[in-house]
């Protein structure tokens, strides 16, 4: 009797979490174990239709509604239908999928991955900001549709392995372990000296440009703090970050009788990935397991903030609440796009999010997703607006 294949969708499939998702599905069957219902990408149209005929996917969408043509003639002669565009990418997600991975970057992935939601199916989320820009929306979508939602983020696949949900009450703290990143041991004067080639040369993981970049910043951190506080119910005060430069150790759960839970392994994010796929599961995953006779050391250093302002500026969000999560992320993701583009320095990115934060303040949300964009276009004129005003020289 054959087993009936698990229905799946992989949205940002050719981002680096999408590739290594296809490659843990592959790993665990492939075509004859799981059904791609929908695969998604954006301007990479030969990677996006030759993941599609390797999958067999029966939609492919790209995010570019310009390149539909490009992608219909790339999938000319399989059976695969061919979409563009956000409205493609809605429809996409609410196709009937047991399992989807979120994997779209930025705000452009809250809209799908909401969708998705609203269908029943699990989400395997790698998108932060869809919980720091709507994060009790989207639970609450969650909870109402009977999915479940499973962390990606290395951090938080940890503290899911190791939290105990049955007993909350016992959880004291998380702590989020940071690699520090390439400038973890840069003074400010080198700091602001960088280049957008050296933030996004990340010294222990393998990842798309904008999100080493945050990992340099440590943005990506900030994000994960306040992702954490909606993932696992906890208060901001909860919620702390240790510089761990070994990325050894992915997060940690310490308990009110003073036990500390840890999760380990070397760092690769298809072994998040694979718990995501097969929760509650554990299946064999094709990843290099840890020898502790060649780990000679695991150090702790606290985050300087003075360096890294992104962290206390997500305390700040968290404290607040409201939208102040949603300003906090579209100004950072302005801020990045300028350094990205030269026309502001490294340093200048958490300035642009702190004025935006100062300007616009703590808008109250409410159960509809047109505030939350709202807030989101508002906080983006403004970071624009500063940026294009800061006295900087070029930074390419």
């Amino acid at each position: 009797m054959t087993a009936r294949k698990r229905r799946i969708s992989i949205f940002g499939s050719t981002g680096s979490i999408g590739c290594s998702t296809l490659e843990v599905v592959a790993h665990l069957g492939g075509v004859d174990a799981f059904e791609v219902v929908a695969i998604t990408g954006n301007a990479n149209i030969a990677l996006l239709a030759e993941q599609a005929r390797a999958t067999g996917a029966a939609f492919a969408v790209t995010a570019d509604e310009s390149r539909y043509g490009d992608l219909k003639e790339a999938l000319a002669g399989s059976d695969i239908e061919a979409g563009a565009g956000e409205d493609a990418l809605i429809e996409a997600a609410e196709r009937e999928a047991e399992w989807v991975m979120a994997g779209i970057v930025g705000m452009a992935g809250l809209a799908p991955t909401l969708a998705a939601a609203r269908s029943g199916a699990d989400i395997a989320l790698a998108n932060k900001e869809c919980l720091v820009s709507a994060g009790p929306l989207f639970q609450r979508e969650i909870e109402r549709n009977g999915g479940r939602l499973l962390p990606v983020d290395s951090e938080h696949s940890a503290i899911h392995q190791v939290f105990d949900p049955a007993r909350p009450e016992t959880v004291e703290r998380v702590i989020l372990t940071a690699s520090g990143g390439p400038f973890r041991d840069f003074t400010l004067e080198e700091m602001a000296k960088v280049t957008p080639a050296e933030a996004r040369a990340h010294p222990n993981w393998s990842m798309g440009t904008k999100i080493s970049i945050d990992s340099a910043s440590m943005f990506n951190k900030a994000l994960e703090m306040i992702e954490a506080k909606h993932l696992f119910g906890l208060r901001g005060e909860q919620i702390e970050v240790v510089i761990h430069p070994q990325s050894i150790i992915h997060s940690m759960v310490g308990y009110r009788d003073g036990s500390v839970l840890a999760q380990l392994g070397v760092p690769d994010m298809r072994t998040a990935i694979g718990y995501a796929l097969t929760w509650p599961a554990r299946s064999a995953l094709p990843v290099e397991r840890l020898d502790f006779t060649k780990t000679t050391r695991l150090e702790f250093h606290p985050p300087d903030e003075t360096r890294f302002p992104a962290l206390a500026l997500a305390r700040r969000a968290m404290a607040e609440g409201g939208l102040s999560g949603t300003v906090l992320n579209a100004a950072k993701e302005v801020a990045l796009e300028a350094f990205i583009a030269g026309t502001i320095g490294f340093l200048d990115m958490a300035d642009i999010v702190e004025r935006t934060m100062d300007r616009i303040g703590a808008r109250q949300a409410s159960d509809d997703i047109t505030d939350v964009y709202a807030a989101d276009r508002a906080a983006r004129v403004l970071a624009r607006e500063l940026a294009e005003t800061r006295n900087c020289v070029k930074f390419r």
